[in-house]
């Protein structure tokens, strides 16, 4: 339980600071009471900007009062969100807005899929690729992609853009009556068909 210096409490020992500071343990850290009278339970509490930790440490692991530690949390909780992955659109915009570069690739993928069912394989699968590099376009260009973006940007420009590039080429060469003929893979498939 944290008390009024925002020394933080610690899960896994069931110590905490009382209001003075000093360590409280055991059955006595669930009477104690912080300055905003949150009480401790199993030896466990917080209060609002103070540090919880986990571990084997006590409230000495703590930042010091007054002093904010630059120190990483010894256990992490959540993974970092990926560089650029923040909003496209102010927080006030509707939930669509706010991620309308994925929207616009989910969207051009669909119409894709939905040619290719309709018999229009080339077509459909040309779109689905240029869905693909515009994803990497947008990643590129775009200083927050929302949730388009997964990894790195390097990362995900170079993925979006590598599968993009090999569906739309993949897609050109199809047979029958290819819209994009390359001699030398004719020469490699007669090669090892022989």
């Amino acid at each position: 339980m944290s008390g009024e210096n925002g020394a933080g409490a610690t899960e896994g020992t069931g110590k905490a600071a009382g209001e003075n500071g000093a360590a409280v343990t055991g059955e006595t850290a669930e009477g104690a009471a912080g300055a905003n009278g949150v009480s401790a339970k199993n030896g466990v509490g917080a209060e609002a900007g103070a540090g919880v930790t986990e571990g084997t440490g006590d409230a000495a692991d703590a930042p010091a009062v007054g002093k904010s530690s630059r120190r990483p949390p010894r256990v992490t909780r959540d993974t970092a969100r990926p560089e650029g992955g923040g909003r496209a659109a102010p927080g006030g915009a509707p939930a669509p807005a706010r991620q309308w570069p994925l929207l616009a690739v989910f969207g051009a993928t669909g119409l894709g899929l939905l040619i290719v069912a309709f018999d229009a394989f080339r077509v459909g699968t040309l779109l689905i690729g240029l869905a693909m590099l515009g994803g990497a376009a947008l990643r590129w260009a775009l200083p927050s992609v929302g949730m388009l973006a997964v990894r790195s940007r390097f990362t995900d420009i170079a993925t979006y853009g590598g599968l993009g590039v090999a569906i739309v080429l993949l897609a050109l060469m199809a047979q029958p009556h290819a819209w994009l003929k390359l001699p030398f893979l004719e020469d490699v498939l007669h090669f090892t068909v022989r």
